[in-house]
């Protein structure tokens, strides 16, 4: 391993040793936002007697704060990284030799391998993302359905773009992916107007047997939808996810406020896939991921995020496109100028990860 990482490795055997734990580093995995350094103990050694040096471990490192967790039978010490780097999204699409229709492209996980989340998956259905101001939460919607755009024509998927405070959504507004043109819809009234015609569509869908194209109902801030819309939003989004996904519609939602109390027994039913950032406790985790011990409140925000589905949890770093970005790729889209799935776009900035 690189000579910066060697002396990290020897700081934590030196701590643990310290505390009587004998312990060998034997490989640190580097990733945009943190590097995990991989520790063999003796046997019988107990996680919390490592788990408990975390703070000393921080210290001795001269990190704001370190990680111990267990994974696999490996234990693990994630240290942060000094500089975290972003995953562009052009890039990470430039290097996939294809992206499957209906894929969203989510980022890239721990061992620095593209994730990719394909809707019309039957494991897949409905997205639900939680995360507090400053995990990424938002940034992550436009990357997931801006990808979608990059990789599908318009006649084979559309979008409607639901967002109450109206900010998050905007830059893809002009997209002619767009469901009807509508742009984005903040007007709580409005929102349930439109969710009541797409369950029409969903009827008559149903009854001709049609699944195209592709709907992708995106909503951004859905507590506060809930909140504002209530019983006519609650009720047509509780049809549209309890049997959208036959007639080709697929709600990603994302909500600041994952409280049992706002989204509960309607997500808890209907979201089969969670992708989860930072949250304020242990007990928001629990409700973003729809199961315990994920850890989500100790992510370290910015794009750190979950991805949970069918009982497995895949720690990833979210796709990033900047503003200057979203608006360059939005312009080829809209004048069809897709060559061969490669897009050119030289306004990215240093790599840095976004304030």
């Amino acid at each position: 391993m690189p000579h910066k990482y060697e002396l990290q490795a020897a700081r934590i055997e030196s701590v643990l040793s310290a505390h009587k734990v004998p312990a060998r580093v034997w490989q640190a995995t580097v990733t945009p936002r943190f590097v995990r350094f991989d520790v063999t103990t003796a046997l019988g050694t107990r996680l919390n007697k490592v788990s408990n040096l975390a703070e000393e471990l921080a210290f001795s490192l001269g990190a704001r704060a370190t990680r111990v967790y267990r994974e696999g039978g490996v234990l693990h010490v994630e240290v942060p990284r000094d500089t975290a780097r972003t995953v562009d999204l052009v890039p990470l699409c430039a290097r996939l030799s294809m992206v499957p229709p209906n894929c969203a492209v989510l980022g890239v996980d721990e061992g620095g391998a593209s994730l990719l989340l394909r809707l019309d998956s039957p494991d897949v259905a409905h997205v639900l993302l939680a995360g507090t101001t400053g995990s990424g939460k938002t940034a992550l919607v436009r990357t997931l359905l801006l990808s979608l755009a990059m990789h599908n024509r318009p006649g084979r998927l559309q979008m409607v773009l639901i967002d109450p405070k109206g900010r998050g959504l905007e830059p893809l507004a002009a997209l002619p992916h767009v469901w009807q043109a509508r742009g984005v819809v903040q007007d709580p009234a409005a929102a349930a107007d439109v969710l009541m015609a797409l369950v029409a569509e969903m009827v008559r869908r149903d009854a001709v047997r049609r699944s195209l194209p592709r709907i992708v109902v995106a909503i951004d801030e859905l507590a506060d939808l809930l909140v504002t819309g209530g019983k006519p939003v609650e009720e047509a989004l509780t049809r549209l996810t309890q049997r959208g996904r036959e007639a080709g519609m697929h709600v990603v939602a994302a909500t600041q406020r994952p409280s049992a109390a706002l989204v509960g027994g309607m997500v808890k039913a209907n979201f089969p896939v969670r992708l989860v950032g930072s949250v304020v406790s242990p007990e928001d985790a629990k409700v973003a991921a729809g199961v315990p011990g994920t850890d989500a409140e100790r992510l370290l925000g910015r794009g750190d995020f979950l991805l949970v589905t069918k009982g497995q949890v895949i720690r990833f770093q979210a796709a990033y496109a900047s503003g200057p970005t979203l608006a360059a790729i939005a312009d080829q889209v809209c004048a069809g100028g897709r060559r061969g799935r490669r897009w050119v776009v030289s306004l990215e900035p240093t790599g840095l990860l976004p304030a």
